[in-house]
């Protein structure tokens, strides 16, 4: 059952999740696994290895969310962004990819969900402006910092902080970070059952 594996996994963190968001956590992950034997949105097959691979690898990042609104560039299929819009229904989030059949997904979401703060955008990174800016710029996918901060330099606002989701600690890549950025922290994540290291890396720009 995935709901008893949910509820296993969140008792392993400090994480408050109602009812509510279990279910539509769980609600996404089903839609994941339907989609996901047409359209290859995941290489996670098992939706049981989705709980852990990508459920609970996104949730964990919520208590480093500070302000109100957040983008999530190079989303795929809505990670870590849907899972955070649940956990946060009061922040706003955008989440952006280029491939239409991930917004696709990601719009099938929000209806069957019922999820009200998202905003799902196809567009390429580098092609997209919003006026206010972000208070979090959100990067699982992205293959550097370097190339994080290279496309996407124009998204936070003032106070905004760029949030990347690593494994192992880049130590190189912080160490080298270009000119106009400086490193505000680095946070260990806690993923229960995940094999492997998870690190938050949160960068600002100068």
């Amino acid at each position: 059952m995935l709901e008893q594996k949910l509820d296993n996994l969140i008792k392993k963190t400090d994480l408050s999740v109602s009812d509510q968001q279990k279910s539509q956590l769980i609600a996404l992950v089903n839609l994941l696994h339907k989609w996901n034997k047409a359209y290859n949105l995941t290489s996670v097959r098992n939706p049981e290895d989705m709980l852990v691979k990508h459920i609970l690898d996104s949730i964990v990042v919520s208590p480093y969310l500070q302000g109100q609104r957040f983008i999530d560039v190079g989303t795929g299929p809505g990670l870590p962004g849907l899972p955070l819009a649940i956990m946060n229904p009061d922040k706003e989030f955008v989440l952006l990819d280029s491939l239409g059949k991930r917004i696709r997904f990601i719009r099938q979401v929000l209806l069957e969900l019922g999820i009200k703060n998202v905003t799902p955008v196809q567009s390429r990174v580098e092609e997209f402006h919003d006026e206010a800016g972000f208070d979090g710029v959100l990067s699982r996918a992205f293959a550097s910092l370097h190339d994080m901060l290279k496309w996407c330099p124009h998204l936070p606002a003032k106070q905004g902080v760029f949030i990347a989701l690593k494994g192992l600690l880049p130590d190189e890549e912080i160490a080298s970070l270009p000119d106009g950025f400086e490193l505000v922290a680095t946070h260990k994540l806690t993923v229960p059952e995940l094999e492997g290291q998870r690190h938050l890396v949160l960068i600002k720009k100068v």
